[in-house]
Protein backbone atom coordinates (compact mmCIF):
# COMPACT_ATOMS: atom_id res chain seq x y z
CA UNK A 1 0.00 0.00 0.00
CA UNK A 2 1.28 3.42 -0.90
CA UNK A 3 2.08 5.47 2.17
CA UNK A 4 0.67 9.01 2.33
CA UNK A 5 3.12 11.80 1.83
CA UNK A 6 4.37 13.44 4.99
CA UNK A 7 3.07 16.97 5.36
CA UNK A 8 5.77 19.56 5.77
CA UNK A 9 5.11 22.35 8.25
CA UNK A 10 5.86 25.97 7.34
CA UNK A 11 9.18 27.29 8.56
CA UNK A 12 7.58 29.28 11.34
CA UNK A 13 5.88 26.12 12.58
CA UNK A 14 8.99 23.97 12.84
CA UNK A 15 9.95 22.88 16.35
CA UNK A 16 12.80 24.72 17.99
CA UNK A 17 16.00 22.78 18.56
CA UNK A 18 17.38 22.26 22.04
CA UNK A 19 15.62 20.96 25.12
CA UNK A 20 13.29 18.00 24.83
CA UNK A 21 10.48 19.87 26.60
CA UNK A 22 10.27 22.26 23.63
CA UNK A 23 9.66 19.42 21.21
CA UNK A 24 7.07 17.91 23.53
CA UNK A 25 5.16 21.16 23.99
CA UNK A 26 5.41 21.93 20.28
CA UNK A 27 3.75 18.60 19.59
CA UNK A 28 1.02 19.31 22.16
CA UNK A 29 0.34 22.89 21.02
CA UNK A 30 0.53 22.47 17.25
CA UNK A 31 -0.33 18.79 16.96
CA UNK A 32 -3.82 17.35 16.70
CA UNK A 33 -3.41 13.65 15.95
CA UNK A 34 -3.13 12.37 19.52
CA UNK A 35 -5.07 12.87 22.79
CA UNK A 36 -2.73 15.49 24.34
CA UNK A 37 -2.95 17.76 21.30
CA UNK A 38 -6.72 17.38 21.04
CA UNK A 39 -7.18 18.03 24.75
CA UNK A 40 -5.09 21.19 24.49
CA UNK A 41 -7.20 22.44 21.60
CA UNK A 42 -10.47 21.63 23.37
CA UNK A 43 -9.38 23.42 26.55
CA UNK A 44 -8.12 26.40 24.56
CA UNK A 45 -11.38 26.73 22.63
CA UNK A 46 -13.46 26.49 25.81
CA UNK A 47 -11.36 29.23 27.42
CA UNK A 48 -11.70 31.39 24.29
CA UNK A 49 -15.47 31.02 24.22
CA UNK A 50 -15.66 31.73 27.95
CA UNK A 51 -13.62 34.90 27.57
CA UNK A 52 -15.85 36.09 24.74
CA UNK A 53 -18.93 35.36 26.85
CA UNK A 54 -17.52 37.47 29.68
CA UNK A 55 -16.79 40.33 27.28
CA UNK A 56 -20.29 40.20 25.77
CA UNK A 57 -22.04 40.00 29.15
CA UNK A 58 -19.92 42.88 30.45
CA UNK A 59 -21.67 45.16 27.94
CA UNK A 60 -25.08 44.49 29.56
CA UNK A 61 -25.68 47.33 32.02
CA UNK A 62 -27.74 45.25 34.47
CA UNK A 63 -25.09 42.53 34.68
CA UNK A 64 -22.18 44.95 34.79
CA UNK A 65 -23.71 46.74 37.77
CA UNK A 66 -23.66 43.59 39.89
CA UNK A 67 -20.76 41.66 38.41
CA UNK A 68 -18.34 44.41 37.40
CA UNK A 69 -15.50 43.26 39.66
CA UNK A 70 -15.99 39.60 38.71
CA UNK A 71 -15.93 40.42 35.01
CA UNK A 72 -12.80 42.53 35.48
CA UNK A 73 -10.97 39.76 37.35
CA UNK A 74 -12.05 37.08 34.87
CA UNK A 75 -10.93 39.16 31.91
CA UNK A 76 -7.48 39.62 33.40
CA UNK A 77 -7.25 35.91 34.20
CA UNK A 78 -8.12 35.07 30.62
CA UNK A 79 -5.65 37.64 29.32
CA UNK A 80 -2.82 36.29 31.48
CA UNK A 81 -3.62 32.75 30.33
CA UNK A 82 -3.57 33.78 26.68
CA UNK A 83 -0.36 35.72 27.24
CA UNK A 84 1.31 32.67 28.76
CA UNK A 85 0.09 30.54 25.86
CA UNK A 86 1.38 33.04 23.30
CA UNK A 87 4.80 33.21 24.99
CA UNK A 88 4.92 29.41 25.10
CA UNK A 89 4.20 29.24 21.38
CA UNK A 90 7.08 31.61 20.71
CA UNK A 91 9.39 29.49 22.84
CA UNK A 92 8.70 26.20 21.06
CA UNK A 93 8.79 27.33 17.40
CA UNK A 94 12.00 27.55 15.41
CA UNK A 95 11.41 31.05 14.08
CA UNK A 96 9.35 33.11 16.55
CA UNK A 97 9.50 36.25 14.42
CA UNK A 98 7.88 34.53 11.47
CA UNK A 99 5.22 33.04 13.70
CA UNK A 100 4.33 36.45 15.15
CA UNK A 101 3.69 37.83 11.65
CA UNK A 102 1.75 34.77 10.47
CA UNK A 103 -2.06 34.84 10.43
CA UNK A 104 -2.61 32.94 13.67
CA UNK A 105 0.37 34.65 15.27
CA UNK A 106 -1.22 38.05 14.64
CA UNK A 107 -4.56 36.75 15.94
CA UNK A 108 -2.87 35.44 19.09
CA UNK A 109 -1.21 38.81 19.61
CA UNK A 110 -4.41 40.76 19.02
CA UNK A 111 -6.18 38.49 21.49
CA UNK A 112 -4.15 39.89 24.40
CA UNK A 113 -3.33 43.42 23.30
CA UNK A 114 -6.81 44.98 23.82
CA UNK A 115 -6.87 44.23 27.53
CA UNK A 116 -3.44 45.73 28.06
CA UNK A 117 -4.47 48.72 25.95
CA UNK A 118 -7.49 49.18 28.21
CA UNK A 119 -5.06 50.38 30.87
CA UNK A 120 -4.31 53.37 28.66
CA UNK A 121 -7.33 53.69 26.29
CA UNK A 122 -10.85 53.55 27.72
CA UNK A 123 -13.16 51.12 25.92
CA UNK A 124 -10.48 49.19 24.01
CA UNK A 125 -11.15 46.11 26.15
CA UNK A 126 -14.20 45.32 24.02
CA UNK A 127 -11.93 44.59 21.08
CA UNK A 128 -11.22 41.22 22.67
CA UNK A 129 -14.04 39.77 20.58
CA UNK A 130 -11.32 39.27 17.97
CA UNK A 131 -10.55 36.15 19.95
CA UNK A 132 -13.41 34.54 18.07
CA UNK A 133 -11.01 34.16 15.14
CA UNK A 134 -8.97 31.77 17.22
CA UNK A 135 -11.88 29.33 17.25
CA UNK A 136 -10.74 28.52 13.71
CA UNK A 137 -8.39 26.10 15.46
CA UNK A 138 -11.41 23.86 15.93
CA UNK A 139 -10.86 22.77 12.33
CA UNK A 140 -7.80 20.86 13.56
CA UNK A 141 -9.97 18.86 15.95
CA UNK A 142 -12.60 18.13 13.34
CA UNK A 143 -9.85 17.25 10.86
CA UNK A 144 -11.48 19.42 8.23
CA UNK A 145 -8.14 19.81 6.47
CA UNK A 146 -9.16 16.83 4.36
CA UNK A 147 -11.65 19.14 2.64
CA UNK A 148 -8.97 21.51 1.35
CA UNK A 149 -9.24 19.87 -2.04
CA UNK A 150 -12.97 20.52 -2.18
CA UNK A 151 -12.36 24.14 -1.19
CA UNK A 152 -9.93 24.41 -4.09
CA UNK A 153 -12.65 23.12 -6.41
CA UNK A 154 -15.08 25.80 -5.21
CA UNK A 155 -12.45 28.51 -5.67
CA UNK A 156 -11.58 27.25 -9.16
CA UNK A 157 -15.28 27.24 -10.01
CA UNK A 158 -15.64 30.88 -8.94
CA UNK A 159 -12.64 31.83 -11.06
CA UNK A 160 -14.05 30.06 -14.10
CA UNK A 161 -17.44 31.71 -13.67
CA UNK A 162 -16.12 35.19 -12.83
CA UNK A 163 -16.82 36.67 -16.28
CA UNK A 164 -20.40 35.42 -16.33
CA UNK A 165 -20.98 36.55 -12.77
CA UNK A 166 -19.49 39.96 -13.58
CA UNK A 167 -21.86 40.35 -16.53
CA UNK A 168 -24.78 39.31 -14.31
CA UNK A 169 -23.84 41.84 -11.62
CA UNK A 170 -23.44 44.57 -14.25
CA UNK A 171 -26.92 43.79 -15.58
CA UNK A 172 -28.40 43.92 -12.08
CA UNK A 173 -26.74 47.26 -11.33
CA UNK A 174 -28.08 48.65 -14.61
CA UNK A 175 -31.62 47.55 -13.75
CA UNK A 176 -31.27 49.00 -10.25
CA UNK A 177 -30.17 52.34 -11.69
CA UNK A 178 -33.03 52.42 -14.20
CA UNK A 179 -35.73 51.43 -11.71
CA UNK A 180 -34.30 53.75 -9.08
CA UNK A 181 -34.40 56.70 -11.45
CA UNK A 182 -37.96 55.82 -12.53
CA UNK A 183 -39.20 55.66 -8.95
CA UNK A 184 -37.50 58.93 -8.12
CA UNK A 185 -39.39 60.57 -10.98
CA UNK A 186 -42.69 58.81 -10.26
CA UNK A 187 -42.88 59.02 -6.46
CA UNK A 188 -40.58 61.94 -5.66
CA UNK A 189 -39.27 63.20 -2.30
CA UNK A 190 -42.79 63.50 -0.89
CA UNK A 191 -43.13 59.72 -0.72
CA UNK A 192 -39.65 59.03 0.64
CA UNK A 193 -37.74 58.78 -2.65
CA UNK A 194 -35.58 61.79 -1.84
CA UNK A 195 -32.75 61.00 -4.28
CA UNK A 196 -31.72 58.53 -6.94
CA UNK A 197 -29.24 56.75 -4.61
CA UNK A 198 -32.00 56.28 -2.02
CA UNK A 199 -34.33 55.08 -4.75
CA UNK A 200 -31.63 52.63 -5.87
CA UNK A 201 -31.45 51.32 -2.32
CA UNK A 202 -35.20 50.78 -2.44
CA UNK A 203 -34.85 49.00 -5.79
CA UNK A 204 -32.21 46.64 -4.39
CA UNK A 205 -34.33 45.83 -1.34
CA UNK A 206 -37.38 45.23 -3.52
CA UNK A 207 -35.57 43.25 -6.23
CA UNK A 208 -34.04 40.91 -3.68
CA UNK A 209 -37.52 40.40 -2.17
CA UNK A 210 -36.32 41.57 1.27
CA UNK A 211 -38.86 44.39 1.60
CA UNK A 212 -37.92 46.34 4.72
CA UNK A 213 -40.91 48.63 4.27
CA UNK A 214 -39.05 51.81 5.23
CA UNK A 215 -39.82 53.24 1.77
CA UNK A 216 -43.05 52.34 -0.02
CA UNK A 217 -44.68 53.61 -3.23
CA UNK A 218 -47.99 55.43 -2.93
CA UNK A 219 -49.02 56.18 -6.51
CA UNK A 220 -50.68 53.61 -8.77
CA UNK A 221 -47.90 53.94 -11.35
CA UNK A 222 -45.25 53.48 -8.66
CA UNK A 223 -47.00 50.37 -7.38
CA UNK A 224 -47.16 49.00 -10.93
CA UNK A 225 -43.41 49.52 -11.37
CA UNK A 226 -42.86 47.88 -7.99
CA UNK A 227 -44.75 44.81 -9.18
CA UNK A 228 -42.53 44.64 -12.24
CA UNK A 229 -39.41 44.86 -10.09
CA UNK A 230 -40.67 42.05 -7.83
CA UNK A 231 -41.28 39.77 -10.80
CA UNK A 232 -37.87 40.60 -12.24
CA UNK A 233 -36.30 39.89 -8.87
CA UNK A 234 -37.86 36.45 -8.60
CA UNK A 235 -36.80 35.60 -12.14
CA UNK A 236 -33.15 36.57 -11.71
CA UNK A 237 -32.52 35.00 -8.30
CA UNK A 238 -31.82 31.62 -9.90
CA UNK A 239 -29.38 33.01 -12.50
CA UNK A 240 -26.19 33.11 -10.38
CA UNK A 241 -27.09 29.76 -8.85
CA UNK A 242 -27.40 28.22 -12.29
CA UNK A 243 -24.13 29.75 -13.45
CA UNK A 244 -22.24 28.46 -10.42
CA UNK A 245 -23.88 25.01 -10.55
CA UNK A 246 -22.98 24.57 -14.22
CA UNK A 247 -19.37 25.60 -13.68
CA UNK A 248 -19.13 23.44 -10.56
CA UNK A 249 -20.39 20.40 -12.45
CA UNK A 250 -17.83 21.01 -15.19
CA UNK A 251 -15.06 21.43 -12.65
CA UNK A 252 -16.07 18.24 -10.85
CA UNK A 253 -16.07 16.28 -14.10
CA UNK A 254 -12.61 17.61 -14.93
CA UNK A 255 -11.39 16.81 -11.42
CA UNK A 256 -12.82 13.33 -11.25
CA UNK A 257 -11.73 12.29 -14.72
CA UNK A 258 -12.66 8.77 -15.81
CA UNK A 259 -14.62 6.46 -13.52
CA UNK A 260 -13.76 2.81 -13.13
CA UNK A 261 -16.73 0.64 -14.26
CA UNK A 262 -15.77 -2.05 -11.73
CA UNK A 263 -15.17 -0.21 -8.46
CA UNK A 264 -16.40 3.31 -9.31
CA UNK A 265 -13.11 4.99 -8.42
CA UNK A 266 -12.59 8.38 -10.11
CA UNK A 267 -9.78 10.90 -10.52
CA UNK A 268 -7.83 8.89 -13.04
CA UNK A 269 -5.33 10.54 -15.35
CA UNK A 270 -6.49 11.45 -18.80
CA UNK A 271 -4.28 8.81 -20.45
CA UNK A 272 -4.90 6.06 -17.87
CA UNK A 273 -5.99 2.70 -19.32
CA UNK A 274 -6.47 0.73 -16.10
CA UNK A 275 -7.97 1.56 -12.71
CA UNK A 276 -5.39 2.55 -10.12
CA UNK A 277 -7.53 0.91 -7.44
CA UNK A 278 -8.61 -2.47 -8.76
CA UNK A 279 -6.73 -2.74 -12.06
CA UNK A 280 -9.82 -3.11 -14.23
CA UNK A 281 -9.81 -1.67 -17.76
CA UNK A 282 -11.25 1.83 -18.01
CA UNK A 283 -14.00 2.64 -20.51
CA UNK A 284 -13.83 5.89 -22.47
Amino acid sequence: MKRPARRTLPLHLEPASGAAWRARWFHIIFGHDDPPGRRFDVILILVILSSIAVTVLDTVAELRAGWNIAFYVLEWLFTLAFTAEFVLRLMVVKRPGRYVFSFFGMVDLLAVLPTYLSLFVVGSQYLVVIRALRVLRIFRILKLTQYVGEADILWATLLRARHKILIFISTILTLVLIFGALMYLIEGPGNGFTSIPRSMYWAIVTMTTVGFGDITPHTPLGQFVTSIIMLVGYSIIAVPTGIFAAELAAEMRAKQGVYCPACGLGEHAGDARFCRGCGAALKR
